[in-house]
């Protein structure tokens, strides 16, 4: 796999980074390697800051189209690709409705449940007696997580009635809405997927072994102790079958351009279970799918310019 994109027909470029979500600090790690890359190819590309600058400005400045290398909220939940629609400037990754439904992990269990897709059991959750009354329901251990919130930021698992309340405590203060998740034991994996459409192909699966089981926010972005096996070590026939299962996951959605999703392995029945797909992925140091693009022969540069040259526009202008 390679790319044979022409730089100079990609215009003036915005990279998005930073943002005002919870994901900034990653957001700003992941923009920045994303515009070294696009310049080592010859971009014209530029940094632009949302929480610093008004997205009005991208029009005004004559930008072309835009990378979005922001996570979370006001960047990865169709906000900011709905400006971009109303201004008409291409732009990287799913479009509005995908983006938003995606940000929802309750909205997008209900899709998958819909289309008969696995996911772990769940039940959404307003206050600590609802979650203690999922814990008796979903059994331990139980995962409680911000619906609207990535990086593993606000989640909590629990294995004890007791950590119900400060479980709850921490995913509220994140964002109003709460779900509970039935805990899958066994090997997680997240996997890429680049294309559109018929186009679309899933990317090496990879595999995470995180110390203690532990993948949180640290050991995902800060440190060195987690391993990352790719090739992933699986029997052939489960990650075909794990690639397919993603792949009609982001088609389910109607995704565009690229996303990665998550998946545990049940350790007993080898049963895949959908957790959450990620629109606009991490493009960092320890970033995943630079690093399942890279087993299937794609650089993080051509990477980088692959998805550059996807950038396109849910209600593309029609001629006059």
């Amino acid at each position: 796999m390679s790319a044979t994109v022409d730089a100079n027909s990609m215009g003036k470029v915005a990279v998005l980074l930073g943002g005002r979500s919870a994901e900034r600090e990653v957001s700003l790690m992941s923009g920045s390697g994303v515009l070294a890359a696009l310049k080592s190819k010859g971009v014209d590309a530029h940094a632009f800051d949302p929480s610093e600058r008004d997205l009005s400005e991208l029009k005004r400045e004559g930008f072309d189209r835009c990378f979005i290398a922001l996570h979370g909220r006001f960047g990865e939940d169709g906000t900011v690709q709905g400006a971009l629609e109303l201004m008409g400037i291409p732009y990287t990754g799913p479009g509005v409705m995908a983006s938003a439904v995606a940000m929802d992990k309750l909205m997008t269990k209900r899709i998958w449940i819909a289309e008969g897709l696995s996911t772990p059991a769940w039940r959404q959750v307003k206050s600590a007696a609802d979650t203690r009354a999922a814990f008796a329901a979903l059994g331990s251990p139980m995962i409680v997580k911000p619906v609207r919130e990535g990086s593993t930021i606000g989640l909590t698992k629990v294995t004890t009635l007791e950590q119900c309340d400060a479980a709850y405590a921490l995913a509220s203060g994140q964002d109003p809405m709460v779900m509970c998740e039935q805990f899958i034991a066994g090997d997680e994996v997240t996997i890429p997927v680049l294309g559109t459409g018929a186009a679309a192909r899933a990317l090496p699966v990879i595999r995470i072994v995180a110390p203690d089981g532990n993948y949180d926010y640290q050991h995902k972005y800060f440190t060195d102790d987690t391993k990352y096996l790719v090739p992933c070590g699986l029997p052939e026939g489960e990650e075909t079958a794990i690639q397919a299962l993603v792949l009609q996951a982001f088609l389910t959605l109607d995704c565009r351009g690229w996303a990665r999703a998550d998946v545990m392995i049940d350790a007993k029945t080898r049963k895949p279970y959908l957790l959450e797909i990620n629109t606009s992925p991490g493009m960092t140091g320890h970033s995943l799918v630079p690093m399942s693009a890279r087993a299937a022969g794609l650089s993080y540069e051509d990477l980088c310019l692959t998805l550059l040259a996807s950038a396109s526009l849910d209600n593309p202008a029609k001629p006059g």
